[in-house]
C-alpha cells in the first residue's frame, strides 16, 4: 500500500500586537499567549504540532513600554519596521486615553486595517479603531465601564454591552481585559476550527466556551 503524502502545514500567520505606555497587561499578553500556543492539530502536551501564528509586539518607538501595574516590556518592532501582518490586535488600558489622539499611531492603525485581513481590539482598544471610523456602521464592544463613553463619542457605532466578542468579519472587538483571550480563541476557531481552538484553551488551562459571541 502506498503511503499518503504528508499533509502540508498551513502557512504561519503573523499577529502584530500594538503596545504603548499604560497598556493593560492581560489585554495584550492574553492574546499573545493564545496565538503562541496554537498548533496545527490537537496533540498531547508532550508533543508538538506546527505553529499557526507568530505573535510579536509593536510600539510607536523602540523604547521600553511601561504597562499598567509597572511591568516593563521591550517591543519586538516599531510601527516603522515590522513585517506584514495577517492579524492586528489593539489592546486597551489607561494609555488609550492618550493614544486615541495620537495621530501617528491612529494613522498606522488605519493603514494596517486597510491591508490586514483581521483587525481586532480588546477593551478600550476599540477607541483607537473608532477614532478613524473603523467601527462606524458595525456592532462593537469594549470594557463594561467604557460602553457609555463609546456610545456618546461614536454614535455611528452599534455598541453592544451584552456580548463578550463581536465578530464583524474583518473587524473583531472584545470586552475588557480577560475577554481578549476569548477573542483570540475565537480567531483561532474561525481560522482553524473547533478542535484546534479547544486544544489551545485546554493547553492554557483556560475554561473557554464560545458564549456571548456575535458573528456575521
Amino acid at each position: 500500500m502506498t503511503e499518503a503524502p504528508p499533509t502540508e502545514a498551513p502557512p504561519v500567520r503573523t499577529v502584530g500586537i500594538l503596545i504603548f505606555d499604560d497598556v493593560e497587561v492581560l489585554d495584550f499578553c492574553g492574546p499573545f499567549e493564545v496565538f503562541s500556543v496554537a498548533r496545527t492539530a490537537p496533540v498531547p502536551p508532550d508533543e508538538r504540532g506546527h505553529p499557526l501564528f507568530t505573535a510579536l509586539t509593536i510600539a510607536e518607538r523602540a523604547d521600553p513600554v511601561r504597562c499598567v501595574g509597572g511591568l516593563v516590556v521591550v517591543p519586538a518592532h516599531t510601527i516603522d519596521d515590522h513585517p506584514p501582518l495577517d492579524v492586528l490586535v489593539v489592546p486597551g488600558g489607561q494609555g488609550t486615553r492618550r493614544e486615541r489622539t495620537n495621530r501617528r499611531v491612529l494613522d498606522w492603525v488605519a493603514a494596517q486595517a486597510a491591508r490586514t485581513p483581521l483587525t481586532t481590539s480588546v477593551c478600550t482598544g476599540a477607541f483607537l479603531l473608532a477614532a478613524d471610523g473603523l467601527l462606524d456602521g458595525r456592532r462593537a464592544t469594549t470594557h463594561w465601564a467604557s460602553l457609555d463613553w463609546l456610545r456618546e463619542h461614536h454614535p455611528a457605532v452599534d455598541v453592544r454591552g451584552d456580548l463578550r466578542v463581536v465578530d464583524e468579519g474583518s473587524v473583531i472587538t472584545s470586552a475588557g481585559v480577560s475577554a481578549g483571550i476569548d477573542m483570540a480563541l475565537h480567531v483561532v476557531r474561525r481560522l482553524h476550527g473547533d478542535a484546534v481552538a479547544a486544544w489551545t484553551a485546554r493547553r492554557m488551562e483556560y475554561d473557554w466556551a464560545e458564549r456571548s459571541v456575535a458573528a456575521g
